[in-house]
């Protein structure tokens, strides 16, 4: 009957199958067992390994600076006889006139090269400049053809201090970033805003050839997730909802998805059902994960906690699950011969009913 047991059909293998399994699985797989029995065994869902470009704070560039794309506003001011306008020249003894004159340019557009054009001057390289020293290379071009000229240049629309923004948020598009100090959070509140739920939607940001994805869960709780963004910086917020498997032993074998942007291990026993009182054993409840290397490489890492310790409940409650974890509770030893007697009965019972009734 015990070698029977074998045979028996199953939601899956017991716990001392499952650390045996692994603890014999080919060394290229490379899936770790750990025993979760203290504070320091419960793992950190830490960033991304791609998340390193938004850990170094550097200044941020000036919201003036000029670049390709962007659209000048430039006025020039000039007193007497001027170059842009007309003075009153000297007849008679009369005095010429001295007040200052503006001429405002047509809004100049900064070339691809960079470059920009003035009249009496021809093209003068700008891109990679603030506005002030834009100020200072006109004024300098214009030293002997004027009067003292002092110019004003200010950006009309500028396209080298703004981001790029996508997805599920109110106003999508083009956004120009007012002080270039802003964050992922406030930037995406300067686009009006998420739509949908916020546990279910990640940010996905592109830099140059960086990247990295964040929950906007994540980012709103601050800290390191919520990252200052760059000009050119690419955002995207998409719909992304988490969701982990409960197999085995349990109240219910089904897909579950995230009811909060955070889900315990605890919480996700109790939507799965707890431990099967007939067939489940909660001395063996493990969490099936791919984790991520230093190299950014998929780790396989198994996670077992034995819910019959008191300690274990409230290291369920720190213990945060991931997207795609599988919850497994294993199967308990002891119901296999119970089982086996089971199936047998049930083969005999017909025959020994059949019996009676012809005896009766």
């Amino acid at each position: 009957m015990v070698a029977g047991c074998t045979a028996i059909p199953s939601s899956g293998p017991t716990g001392a199958e499952v650390r045996s399994q692994i603890l014999k699985a080919p060394s290229d797989l490379g899936i770790k067992l750990v025993e979760v029995k203290s504070a320091a065994d419960i793992p950190h869902i830490g960033l991304p390994a791609e998340h390193s470009f938004g850990t170094t704070y550097a200044p941020p560039p000036p919201t003036e600076l000029v670049g390709a794309g962007d659209m000048l506003d430039i006025t020039i001011y000039e007193s007497g006889i001027t170059l842009f306008g007309r003075g009153t020249p000297s007849v008679g003894g009369t005095e010429v006139d001295t007040s200052a004159k503006g001429e405002r340019l047509p809004e100049t557009r900064v070339s691809d090269a960079g470059t920009i054009n003035i009249p009496f001057v021809g093209e003068l390289p700008v891109a990679g400049r603030t506005t002030n020293e834009v100020e200072r290379l006109i004024r300098q071009s214009l030293r002997r053809k004027s009067q003292n000229p002092q110019v004003l240049v200010a950006i009309r629309e500028g396209l080298t201090n703004s981001v790029i923004i996508g997805g599920d948020v109110t106003r999508p598009g083009r956004l120009v970033l007012p002080t270039n100090r802003e964050t992922l959070s406030d930037v995406i509140a300067l686009a009006g805003g998420n739509r949908g739920e916020i546990k279910d939607i990640a940010i996905r940001v592109r830099r140059g050839e960086a990247s990295g994805e964040f929950r906007l869960s994540d980012v709103l709780d601050g800290g390191d997730r919520d990252i200052r963004i760059f000009p050119a910086d690419r955002i995207s917020v998409v719909t992304l909802p988490r969701s982990f498997s409960v197999l085995g032993a349990a109240g219910k074998a089904e897909q579950i998805p995230f009811p909060a942007a955070k889900v315990s291990l605890a919480e996700a026993i109790a939507l799965g059902g707890g431990s099967n009182p007939n067939t489940g054993d909660p001395r063996a409840v493990f969490v099936f994960r791919q984790s991520k290397g230093p190299d950014g490489q998929d780790v396989p890492v198994v996670y077992h906690m034995n819910m019959m310790q008191a300690q274990s409940y409230l290291l369920s409650q720190r213990f945060a699950m991931a997207d795609k974890d599988v919850l497994y509770v294993g199967n308990a030893s002891a119901n296999q011969p119970s089982k086996l007697v089971q199936i047998v009965s049930q083969l005999f019972l017909p025959l020994l009913t059949l019996q009676n009734v012809a005896n009766f």
